[in-house]
């Protein structure tokens, strides 16, 4: 296993624990403690953890994981419900659309009126949550699945085949000098291939994961038209992602 999908797998465990232990990383990575302690060092490197006696413990309390494949995330649901709204007034009819994998998106989807329309997404949860509605076109480019999201270079190839006109990305955290982050690499390709690909490109971020890193950026915060957010993110914040050239977005709390 290369050291990136070791780094991805401690903090995928430590995310579902809230804490580790080196034996217990070495037995299920099937690598030598050493091994562990310098994967752990690293990840502390970049504020991802802190490392105890005997293994280690998240950097932060409050610091967000990705999602279960099990059931999307309820947490910060009404902050998440005002960004779906303020997201939806950026939506015309017969609109192109695509939903990458999240609990915020998820909430777009459902406040999606059943109108023409199309939507592209790879997120399980989307794709049950939009089935129902018969009058969205709804487009998937397949892949295997990775958690809550189907992924792989077949599906990166369609998306970049595709005339979307608006894209709506999720993020595990941001940023200001890190940008926007997430733990999977596999997902890496397909963001940026909807980052890419779409005419206008919005982040979908809830201010709880703001000034938060995840292993690996999928973009720099000047990249996308704008950050659409709640209502809770501080003014200083917000000067910090205005100074990285992102303009935001702020939802008026419903």
């Amino acid at each position: 296993m290369n050291p990136l999908r070791r780094y991805e797998n401690i903090m995928e465990l430590l995310l579902a624990k809230q804490e580790v232990t080196v034996t217990e990383l070495s037995e299920r990575l099937n690598v030598t403690g050493k091994t562990i302690r310098e994967d752990l060092a690293k990840l502390e490197d970049k504020g991802l953890l802190q490392r105890v006696h005997g293994g280690a413990i998240l950097a932060q309390s409050d610091q967000l994981g990705i999602l279960s494949t099990k059931e999307p995330l309820a947490r910060h649901a009404a902050e998440k419900a005002d960004i779906a709204r303020l997201a939806l007034s950026r939506i015309e009819p017969n609109d192109v659309i695509a939903l990458d994998g999240g609990s915020t998106t998820l909430e777009i989807a459902k406040a999606l009126d059943n109108q023409p329309l199309t939507v592209v997404t790879n997120d399980v949860h989307i794709i049950s949550e939009l089935a129902r509605k018969d009058a969205i076109r709804l487009v998937v480019p397949g892949g295997y699945r990775v958690r809550n999201m189907l992924a792989g270079p077949e599906a990166v190839t369609y998306v970049r085949r595709l005339n979307i006109h608006k894209a709506f990305l999720s993020a595990t955290g941001l940023h200001p000098e890190d940008g926007l982050t997430i733990y999977t690499g596999e997902l890496l390709d397909i963001k940026r291939a909807l980052l890419e690909t779409a005419r206008t490109c919005y982040a979908v971020v809830d201010h709880h994961k703001f000034g938060q890193s995840a292993l690996l950026t999928f973009a720099k915060l000047n990249e996308v038209e704008a950050i659409l957010t709640d209502s809770g993110c501080s003014p200083d914040f917000a000067d910090a992602v205005r100074q990285a050239g992102a303009r935001l977005e702020v939802a008026n709390a419903q």
